[in-house]
């Protein structure tokens, strides 16, 4: 896990064309997405169709990253982030947890980011899997250069599920997605770029990565 230092950023939407700056509060995210070889020791499951255990898992839904999550903070004795319910849509997020979690966008974007303010923390072809450079298929993680905070594949590979509702009045219960995949051009691997997705959906270029809050001082 790395941590990440507090900050602001600035989220933005082509298609609302609107903007919004969140605070950030300090936190901790994987250094890498997480693996199937990772996924597999906590779940015991191998979902992705690409098989290789220091690829992304992919083909896992939002509810699958949730559990996941859950499942990782009570294999590390740590308390679960979220509150699963079978007749809701959605789980509870408890803030006070110091289990696993999946970023917020606002997170996401400013992790990703790593103070630089250009539409990506490097040279594309240096930093991403994209179309133009993948050979039409997922790489294992961390083969390309990270950012400046030592996060590896934000951007390229597989999109990163985030915790976020992605605009509940016109897509209900989509939720966020990430960083671009390895099929897609160029545009689609920006630090900015938003896309969404039903969080029962499930495909070979999405993944996820967790996060975990950051304890307060003791007094």
């Amino acid at each position: 896990m790395v941590a990440v230092p507090p900050g602001r950023v600035t989220l933005s939407d082509r298609r609302t064309q609107a903007s919004w700056s969140v605070e950030v509060a300090p936190f901790q995210m994987s250094a890498f997405p997480v693996t199937q070889s990772w996924y597999a020791q906590v779940t015991g499951q191998r979902p992705s169709s690409a098989q290789g255990d220091r690829l992304p898992v992919e083909g896992v839904s939002w509810w699958d990253a949730v559990r996941f999550c859950n499942a990782l903070s009570r294999r590390e004795g740590a308390t679960p982030a979220y509150r699963l319910h079978a007749d809701s849509e959605a789980p509870e997020w408890d803030a006070s947890a110091d289990g696993y979690r999946l970023p917020t966008e606002a997170e996401w974007e400013h992790a990703c980011r790593a103070g630089t303010t250009g539409p990506r923390y490097g040279q594309l072809d240096e930093i991403a899997w994209y179309q133009g450079n993948s050979g039409g298929r997922i790489h294992p993680v961390g083969d390309k250069r990270p950012n400046a905070w030592g996060l590896y594949d934000m951007l390229g590979n597989a999109w990163d599920w985030c915790w976020d509702v992605y605009d509940a009045e016109v897509y209900g219960t989509y939720r966020v997605l990430r960083g671009g995949g390895w099929a897609d051009e160029h545009w689609s691997c920006r630090a900015s770029v938003r896309r969404r997705s039903h969080p029962t959906f499930r495909i070979d270029d999405v993944g996820f990565r967790v996060a975990r809050s950051t304890p307060p001082p003791r007094p």
